[in-house]
């Protein structure tokens, strides 16, 4: 039976427990990316690579679609109109990406909602049925 939409109409966000991760040396790579307004689309893009293509000890990538650069210390900028697309910065490797795993997953940041449109997985999904 479907809940009525009152029940998940405010619920936009993904919470994640777990630990941080950081491989053995001598290479010593950490499991995840902070992105901020200094964040060369180079950076992003070595750290999907790595994650995707790598990394055999990732199962699920989860990749903002927005940050706002204003929110915490992890991500600080004054203006909040600053905004960091960051699946769409690499675009191009987000869309192609068609392996299982790790599973690719697009999230939404605290201040832009989930915009389905931009998704590949989605947009896949919506291929698949002919829309």
């Amino acid at each position: 039976m479907a809940l009525p939409q009152s029940a998940y109409k405010d619920r936009q966000f993904l919470a994640v427990i777990g630990d941080e991760h950081v491989t053995d040396p001598p290479d010593s790579q950490k499991n995840y990316l902070v992105v901020d307004h200094k964040t060369e689309t180079h950076a992003i893009e070595e750290a999907f690579d790595s994650f995707t293509q790598e990394r055999k000890d990732i199962a699920i990538l989860l990749i903002n679609q927005h940050v706002r650069l204003s929110d915490c210390h992890i991500f600080s900028y004054t203006d909040s109109s600053y905004n960091i697309q960051i699946a769409d910065k690499i675009r191009s490797r987000v869309d192609s990406y068609t392996q299982a795993f790790p599973s690719l997953l697009e999230i939404p940041s605290k201040d832009h909602p989930y915009d389905p449109e931009k998704d590949s997985v989605m947009k896949r999904v919506k291929k698949l049925f002919g829309e």
